[in-house]
């Protein structure tokens, strides 16, 4: 499950990152064509690679040698052909031209939601593919005596969770996005908008969606027995505080796992599947539901979503810092240029790249080293409730043998069953282990926190990207040029560009250009009239020419931003009555930065004062 939220992140990272084309150069049924038949080559070597495991497990030395190498085996190639099916799922989107034919569905083109949806589908479809051939080589490692079709449906069932976050965010984006108060200019399309409102969105979600969860996946309350009734009262004396104990009905009950859902009592579930439930005795399972305890007594589900937080604001940051520096490059400018589909497509592919890297390395290493740490913590509290390390030792080496012999199996988000037992051994014979441990992983997550505060300051609100953003534009104007040398409002909104880079002298040489070709352009003059009396370099200032400048840009036009910039003249040439008045004039007519021309009255006051 945990495998695959990273790959539903990627399947969706690589459908919105692509440039759908305004009209195909296929027919519908070619598409359908390729589709097919790329489906029909995954199919044919998924059978292949699972006929030749079941081969392997139905040879009796085979048999006899599986210590888990043939389960580590089967791991691996599922997830490697979930790969290969992400693979196929960019085949389609990138040189198929899925995203066209979606949005060609009536309605599909304004909600993004639909359009997700139907592109996870084809996704899943793939995933689909690969449990049903890879049905017969689970059934003979796990054995887990249920059909294949309810092995497909526990399948699905128990991964589309994973999505419901996804679904209602994106809906509640796009009828947000139909609504009238969603402009350009509102506070959704902020950078910090975006981040504060997905961190509230997310916390309901964390805190209302298990309730939706365990209806989904179909969980009741035990039928009364003496364990239920003893787990029950382990719970209420350790004082527990949970909204129930419930049988997990996943693959009809027959996987041996436990689980806990919700970050406040009122809507926390504690899960265990039925065979989990017969095989383990009571102390067996009182210890595993001390490992459960253990994740809410350190709030585990709540670092989850900061962690998930933490992502978006790596990701939002990270996507226009690589867009800004693929697309600054002359290659791809010219790429760009050309206003071809099929290089754009190629452009929005180059981009995914980096973005799926960082994707899989913050996942796989960033969070996957907290989690494998938060398992070791709730498998440490579980040794200091119950008194004993040994129950959650013998519930953890029973199901390693059940489950296809994986103790000696890591995962990027668990320790091997060796790895835990190792370290609950050692915690009996070290008491000390258990602080140490804790130390270390809220040590980790401060660093974590300040690396994220860092590079999150960094990749969204910096001075690199803001270099960056008008690095490209410069680059892009400075391309245009070439085809239109007489344009002079590219000229402007090139000087505009250098005047935001602080390269003021380029600046200064561009607007004089302009105003060369057109010496009563007011943007400019105004524009130029700053710069020669703020230039940073003491030697481009020329403060009496300023003066002239900005009170022509005033004669054209009286607004704020021009009064604003004779008064600063003013002010440089010692007229400073002249600028207070000037000043006050732009506070009077200003509608907004009334606060930054009030300051300047400050200012051009305090010097008056002898």
């Amino acid at each position: 499950m945990f495998n695959n939220i990273i790959y539903f992140i990627v399947v969706l990272l690589i459908f919105n990152i692509s440039y759908p084309d305004t009209a195909s150069e296929d027919p519908f049924f070619f598409f359908l064509l390729k589709l097919f038949l790329s489906w029909l080559l995954f199919a044919v070597y998924c059978d292949r690679i699972f006929r030749n495991l079941k081969r392997r497990l139905d040879n009796k030395d085979g048999i006899g040698q599986n210590d888990g190498r043939l389960t580590a085996q089967y791991q691996k190639l599922t997830v490697r052909l979930s790969v290969l099916a992400i693979f196929l799922f960019a085949l389609a989107v990138y040189f198929f031209n899925l995203k066209y034919w979606i949005q060609m569905i009536p309605g599909f083109d304004r909600f993004s939601v639909l359009q997700g949806i139907f592109a996870l589908s084809l996704f899943l479809f793939y995933l689909m593919t690969i449990w049903h051939i890879s049905y017969p080589a689970y059934n003979r490692i796990f054995r887990p005596g249920i059909t294949r079709r309810a092995f497909i449906i526990s399948n699905f069932r128990l991964n589309l969770p994973i999505l419901f976050p996804w679904f209602l965010l994106s809906l509640v984006y796009d009828l947000m996005g139909l609504s009238p108060w969603a402009g350009p200019g509102s506070f959704i399309h902020w950078a910090e908008g975006q981040i504060v409102f997905f961190a509230a969105f997310l916390t309901l979600l964390m805190i209302f969606m298990p309730k939706i969860i365990q209806y989904w996946w179909g969980c009741k309350p035990f039928e009364k027995s003496e364990k239920a009734r003893e787990l029950q009262i382990f719970l209420n004396d350790k004082g527990f505080k949970y909204r129930g104990l419930l049988s997990w009905p996943i693959f009809e009950g027959r996987m041996m796992t436990a689980g806990i859902m919700g970050i406040i009592p009122r809507y926390r579930y504690i899960l265990v599947t039925d065979s989990l439930m017969d095989i383990l005795s009571v102390d067996e399972l009182k210890g595993v539901l001390a490992h459960e305890m253990g994740h809410a007594k350190y709030r585990h589900l709540l670092f989850y979503l900061l962690f998930f937080l933490g992502f978006m604001i790596v990701s939002f940051g990270s996507t226009d810092i690589f867009f800004y520096l693929i697309y600054s490059h002359p290659f791809f400018i010219r790429i760009i240029s050309q206003n071809d589909p099929q290089a754009m497509n190629f452009f929005y592919l180059f981009l995914a790249f980096p973005m799926l890297i960082t994707l899989l390395v913050y996942f796989r290493y960033v969070m996957g080293f907290f989690m494998r740490n938060f398992e070791r913590q709730a498998d440490l509290y579980a040794a200091v409730t119950i008194g004993s390390p040994e129950p959650l030792i013998s519930s953890l080496e029973k199901i390693a043998y059940l489950a296809g012999n994986s103790r000696n199996l890591p995962s990027w988000h668990h320790f091997s069953i060796k790895e835990r037992v190792a370290c609950l051994w050692r915690n009996r014979n070290d008491p000390t282990l258990v602080k140490r441990h804790n130390r270390f992983v809220l040590t980790a997550f401060l660093v974590y926190l300040g690396c994220m505060g860092c590079l999150g300051y960094f990749l969204n609100f910096g001075p690199v990207k803001h270099h960056l953003t008008y690095s490209l534009a410069g680059k892009v104007i400075s391309q245009q040029l070439l085809k239109e040398p007489d344009n002079m409002r590219l000229y402007q909104n090139l000087a505009i560009v250098y005047q935001e880079m602080g390269k003021d002298k380029e600046a200064i040489q561009t607007y004089e250009k302009i105003l060369t070709f057109d010496p009563d352009q007011a943007v400019s003059l105004n524009n130029l009239a700053w710069l020669l009396v703020t230039a940073s370099d003491k030697e481009l200032r020329d403060e009496v020419r300023s003066l002239q400048l900005a009170k022509k840009a005033v004669s054209i036009k009286r607004i704020p931003v021009f009064l604003d910039t004779m008064a600063e003249a003013y002010y440089a040439n010692g007229a400073t009555q002249e600028a207070i008045k000037t000043i006050k004039e732009a506070l009077a007519l200003a509608k907004e930065k009334k606060e930054y021309y009030k300051k300047q009255l400050r200012k051009f006051l305090s010097s008056a004062i002898p």
